[in-house]
């Protein structure tokens, strides 16, 4: 597998306060990974160094051969990085179909049935506005308008955060088919450790922006001692 994303001794942050500290791990094309830990660990602030949303000290970032560290948002979007951020960050004012337009990046507008055929839901609400939609279809359409624009290394963070278990359901299933049909590379950020270990093969675990175990998903699914200290929780099913 060739590797598509390379973070190498990493030191990032925002202003003064420094999170994360010497970080450094690769991704191959089509990978799937999912980055675990406690809250305020750096995982968030980990994605944002990725998609150049916070401030690189030492280290760097490449993407597929390029160093990337001090390109702009825009400039790693364009290149094949799409961000779903916590907040989701949907325009409210405007319709489902208006949002999704706005993620073409100059592709056709018959382009956006790509994302009705992923969430049939949105389809059903394309004249609605933003505003109008629950937190769950707000977040299909956050996701989507990230897809539209072709990313080849999607970051999602904690997409499943406050919603229905029928839609994490919904959810989940969505990025397995989107991975296995596109091949894009997906990094996931999720404090449901069940569906993260079991979307990713690999995995990696924060602690105070340090990371403190890296393997395979299915071997810590068996090592209760390490989920309880780094993640909190008694063990993943």
């Amino acid at each position: 597998m060739s590797e598509l994303l390379q973070v190498n001794q990493l030191d990032a942050g925002f202003g003064a306060i420094q999170i994360i500290h010497g970080l450094s791990f690769t991704l191959g094309k089509g990978e799937r990974l999912a980055l675990v830990g406690r809250n305020g660990v750096g995982k968030t602030t980990l994605l944002k160094t990725i998609m150049g949303l916070a401030d690189v000290r030492a280290g760097r970032v490449t993407l597929d051969g390029q160093n990337v560290s001090a390109w702009t948002p825009r400039q790693r979007a364009l290149a094949g990085i799409g961000y779903v951020p916590q907040t989701r960050d949907i325009f409210a004012s405007l319709t489902v179909e208006e949002n999704l337009v706005a993620g073409l990046k100059g592709r056709p507008r018959k382009s956006i049935d790509e994302a009705y055929e992923l969430f049939p839901r949105l389809a059903e609400r394309r004249h609605n506005g933003g505003q109008q939609l629950s937190g769950g279809e707000q977040q299909m359409l956050s996701v989507a308008r990230t897809l539209l624009g072709k990313p080849r290394l999607l970051l999602l963070d904690e997409p499943l955060e406050g919603l229905a278990p029928i839609i994490c359901q919904e959810l989940m299933a969505a990025f397995e088919r989107l991975a296995r049909d596109t091949g894009v590379a997906v990094i996931l950020v999720e404090q449901k450790i069940d569906d993260a270990l079991r979307f990713s093969p690999r995995v990696v675990v924060l602690e105070r922006g340090e990371i403190v175990h890296e393997g395979k998903s299915a071997e810590l699914r068996e090592r209760t001692d390490l989920l309880e200290r780094y993640v909190g929780v008694a063990g993943a099913h």
